[in-house]
């Protein structure tokens, strides 16, 4: 819950989806043959194509294969016969193991060669396309050859109609199961395309450089994060970066919060170094938090991740930090960082801030109301009331104890509400107490509406 808040207060999560974090499940079949339909009236085959259709609609892929393959002996004539290659084929991939892919890849084939009509066709071709990628991983070096040639196409042409994308899609995820050597020519290729609809597989490609650890993972996304010109591609080769997890990869990152002018990709870039493991990226943070000519969201972003890192030094850095900027906006998100930082360090200086007279008076509120978010001692803010003489930060305080559970909380409201000088702040006091659940609360209320 509280990764959630802090993403959602940082104002950066992901509009996509979000770049996988492993190899996508891969979606049924998509043809106009779905898995709930597709019968033919008064066909003879009907029988049987019923049967193996809800073979394959129940899992059990080993019946389904068996049941298409009898189909087309028996009733070699029927309308059914085109398209039930295509579905042996699909349940003989779900049954996984090197002679059942090759038995797929064959009668994809002969499909392809008989039937180029069928009404399966592109879903044929992208089948045929993940039955190589799982043969490659399985060591055949011819499958491995046609993945590589299917991920070639994806590098050129101006075709995007959703067949080409779901092909070239799959024959860019079957790169996973080749060697690197091979696998980053290709996805280089692919990221240089600039052509119309390219986007999609450009997505795909950085997604699929990070997961290809050589000497030139950190530059190829770099060079994405820099240069290409869909701003969805820029993003994900930074978050990508930031699961590299290396010193060049942060490296590569400080230089896109050096030289980028693009505000947003900053922020990312801030994000990506926030997640990293690599120790020096919280120094290149703290760096850009100090940076006066930075932009300013950017700032902001990094005072935020600081403190969602809950690291002692960066606390310390923090408060140094508040004492040394001007910037009220970065004083306020400073307030709220190191109360993310929760120690009893944080809450002390949370309080001081409070208490300081010479400090503007609406980020002494602030300070008081993230103190009593971040569970300060409730004695501790019991004793500040009398400290403090200014009628809006008492007001504040009344609001803090509103929000705490603590007896002593609810106790300090009710003597506040039976005999402060100020009759605006007793009223104040009632009111909180109005919506307090402790029983005590309703007993007081009652005894002051009953006073003569």
């Amino acid at each position: 819950m509280r990764v959630t808040v802090a993403l959602a207060l940082a104002g950066i999560l992901f509009t996509h989806a979000g770049p996988e974090l492993r190899q996508p499940v891969l979606p049924e079949p998509v043809s106009g043959w779905t898995l709930l339909g597709g019968w033919v009236d008064d066909d003879p085959a009907d029988s049987l194509y019923r049967a193996a259709r809800a073979a394959l609609n129940s899992s059990n892929y080993r019946s389904a294969a068996d049941l298409f393959r009898q189909l087309r002996e028996q009733q070699p004539k029927s309308r059914y016969v085109a398209d039930s290659y295509y579905w042996e084929a699909f349940a003989r991939y779900r049954l996984g193991g090197g002679d059942e892919l090759r038995e797929a890849r064959r009668l994809l084939a002969e499909q392809q060669e008989k039937f180029p009509k069928a009404a399966t066709r592109g879903d044929a071709a992208t089948l045929r396309t993940r039955v190589e990628g799982q043969l490659a991983q399985q060591g055949d070096a011819d499958a491995a050859r046609r993945v590589s040639v299917a991920a070639e196409s994806a590098g050129g042409g101006q075709s995007c109609t959703d067949d080409d994308d779901d092909t070239r899609i799959a024959a860019l995820n079957a790169l996973l199961q080749i060697d690197a050597d091979r696998a980053l020519p290709i996805l280089k290729r692919v990221l240089a395309r600039r052509d119309r609809c390219s986007e999609i597989l450009r997505r795909k490609a950085v997604f699929l450089v990070s997961q290809k650890r050589t000497d030139e993972t950190e530059q190829i996304l770099l060079d994405a994060a820099r240069q290409d010109p869909d701003g969805e591609v820029r993003e994900q080769s930074v978050f990508w970066l930031s699961q590299v997890g290396t010193e060049r990869s942060v490296s590569a990152l400080d230089s896109i919060l050096q030289f980028s002018r693009d505000p947003e990709l900053q922020k990312k870039a801030v994000f990506a170094l926030s997640q990293t493991k690599v120790a020096r990226a919280q120094q290149v943070i703290r760096d850009l938090a100090s940076k006066e000519g930075a932009e300013e969201e950017v700032r902001e972003q990094a005072v935020f991740w600081l403190g969602q890192s809950h690291d002692a030094g960066n606390a310390d850095f923090l408060r140094t930090l508040y004492s040394k900027t001007g910037n009220t906006e970065l004083k306020e998100k400073i307030l709220f960082s190191i109360s993310q930082i929760r120690s009893p360090a944080s809450d002390k200086w949370l309080l001081d801030v409070a208490l300081n007279g010479k400090e503007d008076i609406e980020l002494r509120k602030k300070a008081l109301f993230w103190a009593g978010q971040s569970r300060a001692s409730v004695t501790d803010l019991v004793g500040l009331y009398d400290k403090m003489a200014e009628p809006a930060m008492r007001e504040q305080l009344i609001f803090v104890y509103s929000q705490r559970r603590d007896p002593a909380a609810v106790d300090k409201l009710m003597q506040i509400a039976k005999s402060d000088g100020d009759k605006e702040l007793r009223k104040k006091a009632i009111f909180w107490l109005s919506q307090s659940r402790d029983p005590r609360a309703a007993e007081f209320l009652m005894q002051v509406i009953e006073q003569p």
